[in-house]
């Protein structure tokens, strides 16, 4: 690190300023980042999960019903697709605002777009009642859903991966990751207890509505509690210690383009098998109505404990064996359970409900290292800006399109193509990350 702050007066290194600040930065846990990190998230998850569950549930009904179940299923999850499409162009839009105020200031304008964008398809009319118009509103909303998440990158996870104790950063690492599991509980909870509570013309006339209702409140819960952390003195001294603040979004895609794209693929089978696990069963099971919704969403519930489990199993093992080790183990196990999947999502009840209930459990010991497990090999000051389009573009690539290209294929061609996509990620996960390790021998 330079002996100066040159963006904040050039304060020398030895300075009563720069020792106050290294006392503020002892005051930084890691378990009080990760906290931050699972509120922050648990909201973002909850925003499109609850997204997702209506692509199955509400809009082909609500939104798309000139077609028949399945094609206006396609093109539900076709509009879900676009949010992690316009992810992206939020990092390098936010990361701008960030620049010229201040992290805080990109912080609230994102969350508060994010929970208004989620909370405007409540309000949604159907398209009995004004046609295109509402299929063109949820496109937008969608959008700029995408947007305000890319926006909403605060540089807790790479803060939490740089200050965790060199023994205990798989731990740490899958702290950042359980948002995921608690957003879908919620999410998944929130939307039984609707179904089994109403009819089916009051669940699709206003019940799914709820739940982008409660989105909002969730949001604004979740900004003040991440407001709270990263604009104090201690963390805000603690980015610029670790030179994590934003650099020009050109720069980092030319400079760093192939770290960003190594750390997406070695990151693939976890994120592909994240939408096939929660949102694909779903839509499978109820277009072949092959067993109640409610009982679907229970096994998902059920599946969510399993991952939260799994999780935490992925943080010991990490940090026993290492980080690139473990996702590469996992991604071999998420090879064998796509070979067995048309066997189980075929094999009735039982069978569907081990497979969510297994893949839950594999997610959450793959995915629980799939954050950042390349991010390392980013510049000090260039780890803020490459970790966000690392995450943004593995989600693009790794779970964008699964629900849509799974459901698609498995209806044309069988549950094999599911098992063929499933093993497509395996391989890109692998071959990133012996990639990577040579990349590593090499430096």
């Amino acid at each position: 690190m330079s002996s100066t702050y040159p963006e904040h007066g050039g304060a020398p290194e030895h300075s009563a300023e720069h020792i106050g600040r290294l006392h503020a930065h002892a005051r930084v846990a890691p378990g009080e980042i990760a906290v931050g990190v699972i509120i922050g998230r648990t909201s973002e998850h909850f925003d499109f999960f609850v997204f997702g569950i209506s692509c199955a549930l509400v809009f082909p009904q609500v939104l798309f019903p000139f077609a028949d179940t399945l094609h206006g299923m396609l093109y539900a999850f076709t509009v879900f697709s676009l949010a992690f499409i316009a992810r992206p162009f939020g990092t390098a839009l936010f990361m701008d605002f960030q620049r010229r105020w201040s992290r805080g200031t990109k912080l609230t304008i994102a969350l508060f777009l994010l929970g208004s964008a989620t909370a405007g398809m409540a309000f949604l009319p159907s398209y009995r009642q004004i046609g295109d118009w509402a299929i063109g509103l949820l496109v937008l909303f969608r959008i700029l859903q995408g947007i305000a998440l890319g926006g909403s990158w605060d540089g807790l996870p790479s803060l939490l991966a740089l200050n965790a104790p060199p023994d205990k950063r798989g731990w740490y690492a899958m702290l950042g990751q359980l948002s995921a599991p608690i957003g879908f509980l919620v999410a998944g909870a929130l939307f039984l207890f609707l179904h089994e509570s109403l009819s089916d013309e009051d669940f699709i006339d206003w019940g799914w509505r709820y739940p982008f209702f409660v989105a909002f409140a969730i949001n604004v819960v979740a900004l003040f509690a991440r407001l709270r952390l990263v604009v104090t003195e201690e963390y805000t001294v603690a980015m610029e210690e670790r030179e994590l603040e934003p650099v020009g979004s050109l720069t980092i895609l030319r400079t760093q383009g192939y770290n960003i794209f190594i750390g997406a693929f070695a990151a693939l089978a976890s994120y592909a098998l994240f939408h096939l696990v929660t949102i694909f069963p779903l839509s499978w099971i109820v277009l072949g109505s092959m067993q109640p919704v409610n009982s679907v969403l229970i096994a998902e519930i059920i599946g969510a404990f399993a991952c939260i489990l799994g999780m935490i199993i992925s943080g010991l093992l990490a940090d026993r064996v290492g980080r690139r080790t473990t996702l590469g183990t996992m991604a071999a196990l998420i090879a064998i359970f796509a070979l067995i999947t048309p066997w189980l999502l075929g094999g009735g009840k039982w069978g569907q409900d081990a497979f969510i209930i297994l893949g839950f459990g594999g997610l959450g010991l793959s995915y629980g290292q799939a954050a950042g497990s390349v991010t390392s090999n980013f510049e000090m000051h260039l780890r803020y800006t490459g970790a966000a389009f690392t995450t943004d573009f593995a989600w693009l690539i790794g779970a964008a399109f699964a629900p849509l290209v799974a459901l698609g294929l498995s209806m044309r061609f069988g549950l094999v193509a599911v098992s063929a996509y499933l093993l497509s990620g395996v391989l890109c996960t692998l071959l990133a990350l012996r990639v990577n390790r040579a990349l590593a021998l090499r430096e």
